[in-house]
C-alpha cells in the first residue's frame, strides 16, 4: 500500500537559519506578515530580532503575542480577529508548538471562516489557509513539519485534533540556536514529546518505509542527547541534535500518525492543564508496556536505534532494555505522576471514563499496535495515578 508524504515547500535547517526569513517571505510573494508568538518570545528579544531582519529587507510586520501554552478556541478566535483586521497575507509563527499550532489554526479560519470545531477530526482539511512560515524554538512538537494542529475546546474540555494538508506550513526555519534558552523543564518535556513522536510513528499501524527512515534517524539523535541538554542547556552540539531529531520525528508522525500515548495524553492536558510533552512522558512507559507484545520486533528496533540495545540482542532482551530505559528516563528527567503533579485524585478518577472516550474519538488509539478497548484505556489511566 502506498503512503502519502507531504512536507513544507521550503525547509531551511541549521545555525542561524532564521536569517533567511525575509528572503522566504519574498519567495512566497508576500508583503505583509503577522508574527504569531507568545510574550516569552517578546521578552527574550527574539521578536525584535525577527522584525529587524524583515525591516532590513523593507518588510513591515506586526505582532500578535497573545497565544497561550495550550491553544484554545478563544485564543485562536482572538488571533483571527487581529489577522482579518490587518489584512495580512502570511503568518510567521515563532515559538514552541503552541504558537505554531495557533498560527496553523488562525491561517485556516482567517481565510475560510467558521468555528474551530468545524475543522476537527475526522474532517480532512485540504483547503489552503494563509501561508505559514514556522520557526520553532523548542526541540519537541515538530509542528513545523506536520499537517496537524491541536486546539482545546475550553467549553467542552476537549483537545481537538485537526488534520489535513491545509494545516501544513509552507516553510520551516529550523534554527537550533533559538532553543539554547529553553529551561530544563521545557527542554525535558518537549524532548520526550519528540521521542514519543518517533517511537509511535515507528510502531504505528500506518507506518511506512519513508516514515520508518525518519523515525529511526530521529530516535538516534534524540535518545543520546536528551539527558545532556536537560543537565546542560548550553551544550550546543546536543541542542543541534535535539532540534534536528524533533524535526525528523515531526516528519515521521506526519506521515504515519501517532498512536495510543498521544490519544490518551490529550485529555489529560485538556482536563488538568498538564503540558502536552509532560503528559506524554507520564504515559510513555506504561503504554509501551501495554503495547509491546503486539509489535515486539518494532519496539526492539527502537531500542537499537536509541542506542540502548545491541543489534545482536534478541527481541525479548531488547524490549526489556527499552522498558527499563523509558522508566529510567522519566526518573532522570524528573517526570511526575499525576499525583505528584498535584492533580486531585477524586477528580482524576471521576474524569477517567470521559477521558477514555475522548481518547478513542481522536482516532489515535486505532493506530496503536494493540488497539485498546475503552475499559483498557480506563485501566491505564487509573494505573497511571
Amino acid at each position: 500500500m502506498s503512503a502519502t508524504i507531504i512536507l513544507p515547500r521550503i525547509l531551511q535547517v541549521g545555525k542561524n537559519a532564521t536569517e533567511a526569513v525575509a528572503t522566504i517571505v519574498r519567495q512566497l510573494g508576500c508583503e505583509r506578515p503577522l508574527l504569531i508568538t507568545d510574550n516569552m518570545m517578546v521578552e527574550l528579544g527574539y521578536i525584535t530580532r525577527l522584525q529587524a531582519l524583515l525591516a532590513e529587507a523593507g518588510i513591515a510586520s506586526d505582532v500578535f503575542a497573545d497565544t497561550v501554552p495550550e491553544p484554545t478556541v478563544a485564543s485562536i478566535e482572538a488571533g483571527v480577529r487581529v489577522t482579518n483586521a490587518g489584512r495580512y497575507d502570511c503568518l510567521i509563527a515563532l515559538g514552541g508548538g503552541s504558537p505554531i499550532d495557533s498560527a496553523k489554526a488562525i491561517a485556516i479560519l482567517a481565510r475560510h471562516g467558521g468555528a474551530m470545531a468545524d475543522y476537527k477530526f475526522p474532517r480532512n482539511v485540504a483547503e489552503s489557509g494563509l501561508p505559514v512560515i514556522a520557526i520553532p524554538t523548542t526541540a519537541g512538537t515538530g509542528s513545523e513539519m506536520t499537517r496537524f494542529t491541536i486546539i482545546t475546546d475550553d467549553q467542552a474540555d476537549e483537545k481537538m485534533l485537526c488534520a489535513g494538508m491545509g494545516f501544513l506550513p509552507v516553510a520551516a526555519l529550523v534554527d537550533y540556536t533559538l532553543s539554547m534558552s529553553a529551561p530544563p523543564r521545557i527542554t525535558a518535556d518537549t524532548g520526550i514529546d519528540a521521542l514519543t513522536h518517533a517511537i509511535e510513528a515507528y510502531v504505528s499501524r500506518k507506518a511506512n518505509t519513508y516514515s520508518d527512515s525518519q523515525a529511526l534517524a530521529a530516535m538516534g539523535l534524540l535518545a543520546p542527547n536528551l539527558r545532556r541538554v536537560f543537565h546542560d542547556g548550553g551544550d550546543e552540539s546536543a541542542r543541534e541534535a535535539m532540534m534536528m531529531g524533533a524535526t525528523l520525528a515531526g516528519v515521521a508522525f506526519s506521515a504515519a500518525s501517532v498512536a495510543l500515548v498521544h490519544g490518551m495524553s490529550r485529555p489529560i492536558g485538556a482536563h488538568f492543564h498538564v503540558p502536552h510533552g509532560l503528559s506524554n512522558a507520564m504515559l510513555l512507559p506504561s503504554v509501551t508496556e501495554f503495547s509491546i507484545d503486539c509489535a515486539a520486533r518494532r519496539y526492539a528496533d527502537c531500542a537499537v536505534a536509541m542506542g540502548i540495545a545491541a543489534a545482536g540482542d534478541n527481541v525479548l532482551i531488547a524490549n526489556k532494555k527499552l522498558l527499563q530505559e523509558l522508566k529510567a528516563l522519566n526518573q532522570d528527567l524528573q517526570v511526575p505522576t499525576p499525583q505528584e503533579y498535584g492533580i486531585d485524585k477524586t477528580e482524576f478518577f471521576n474524569k477517567v471514563p470521559v477521558m477514555a472516550e475522548q481518547a478513542m474519538a481522536s482516532g489515535s488509539p486505532a493506530n496503536n499496535p494493540r488497539v485498546p478497548s475503552l475499559e483498557e484505556m480506563a485501566s491505564l489511566y487509573r494505573a497511571l495515578w
